[in-house]
């Protein structure tokens, strides 16, 4: 879930740490390299990794031991950009309408208490304004379900308001069964045709039951310790269930900012935030600097796996980074990293 938060100062001992050990062109050496050893030490993550890639510089770091570049790990919440994705070219297609109400495309599916498919778009869902509570509320990303059981446990809780952010994995859920409906095809099909084929985004994938990482592929820690490197997918489905590496999330989001997979119109709604307030767009969010930069992208938080990409709204800056854990412990670390990677004067 995107969290905005306000950026701290960043304390001047930072500056005196060693950086790790870096590879990339003979311009690696940046500001943001101290910061990712503050993930291990005060983020108390086993290990931590980033990927840039700005211009023609491309520079990988890691800190703590059993990470690699070449790793493949789960992306959580990151797959919902790739779902709105799949949404928004085929509303270029005109084979749906972002204002279509889900009952045109699901009938019956959205009812409840406070619930009701026909007057909740697509838009809403894709905005997560739909009111749908969150099934990861009562599972805690830790039971496996069908994309029906989950809906199903959103419908028994309150409804957050139709019209009123809410950021909730039942939307894209939702979006997932209807991207079913409309092509005849699961939405990992319909994402690996349009998207991951071609890019050539070979590290990617929608795993579906299968509970293993491919090779590479180090080991991934719940917040006590425990190793969940085994996971079955099926806690997430369409809302986060990929499986991704640092290359190709850079690759996607340069490429999806660059204009590469949609269209200019859809791209220009993709990163509308005014149906969320400002706080989200259609599958992605934008986070302000405290330099006035805005970036663009994603963050994905899975049993033993945090990431988050984030990049110029050109795509010609783009940064991910990544815990083998599920959570960084101090929140100041993530903003303090973006604002030394993309304001010009933190570098």
């Amino acid at each position: 879930m995107p969290t905005l938060r306000t950026l701290v100062a960043i304390p001047a001992s930072l500056a005196l740490l060693l950086a790790p050990a870096a590879t990339g062109s003979a311009s690696s050496a940046k500001a943001t390299d101290p910061f990712l050893s503050q993930f291990v030490i005060k983020g108390r993550a086993p290990a931590a990794a980033l990927l840039d890639h700005h211009g023609g510089d491309v520079r990988y770091a890691a800190a703590g031991p059993g990470i690699a570049r070449a790793d493949h790990f789960r992306a959580g919440s990151i797959t919902k950009t790739f779902i709105a994705t799949v949404v928004l070219q085929l509303a270029a297609e005109h084979r749906l309408s972002l204002s279509d109400p889900v009952e045109r495309h699901l009938p019956g599916l959205l009812r409840g208490r406070d619930t009701d498919g026909r007057r909740i778009t697509l838009r809403a869902l894709l905005s997560h304004t739909s009111g749908l509570a969150d099934f990861t509320e009562v599972t805690r990303g830790a039971v496996p379900l069908t994309p029906l059981q989950a809906v199903r446990i959103s419908l028994a809780l309150p409804s957050t308001g139709l019209g009123r952010f809410s950021y909730s994995s039942t939307d894209y859920v939702v979006l997932g069964m209807v991207v079913r409906q409309v092509t005849g095809h699961s939405y990992a099909a319909e994402a690996r045709r349009r998207i991951i084929t071609p890019l050539r985004l070979t590290g990617t994938s929608f795993p579906g039951a299968r509970a293993s990482l491919p090779a590479p592929h180090g080991r991934a820690y719940a917040a006590d310790g425990s190793d969940v490197t085994e996971l079955d997918p099926r806690v997430a489905g369409a809302a986060g269930e990929l499986v991704t590496t640092l290359d190709d999330l850079d690759r996607f989001y340069a490429a999806l900012l660059g204009g590469e997979l949609l269209p200019s119109h859809w791209l220009r709604e993709m990163l509308s935030t005014r149906a969320a307030h400002g706080a989200y767009g259609l599958g992605i969010f934008p986070v302000k600097l405290s330099c006035g930069t805005t970036v663009w992208g994603h963050n994905g938080r899975i049993a033993g796996s945090y990431v988050r990409s984030a990049a110029s709204v050109d795509g010609r800056h783009v940064l991910t980074f990544r815990v083998n854990t599920t959570a960084v412990a101090d929140p100041t670390l993530e903003p303090a990293l973006l604002t030394a990677e993309f304001c010009p004067r933190s570098r």
